[in-house]
């Protein structure tokens, strides 16, 4: 996980920020989608939307 995430991820449970804890949860989602099949055909946006 990137220092960058790890650190909004840290300040928004310590601010109990709810929507920043879930935007930050897609983020990490798509991050780890993307890393994951970058030699793959399917869209990661395809994944994402999926799963909504």
């Amino acid at each position: 996980m990137p220092q960058w995430l790890c650190n909004q991820l840290q300040r928004a449970f310590i601010m109990k920020d709810l929507r920043q804890i879930r935007v930050l949860n897609e983020c990490w989602f798509f991050y780890r989608t993307g890393s994951d099949h970058t030699n793959s055909t399917t869209s990661p946006h395809l994944s994402l939307d999926e799963r909504v």
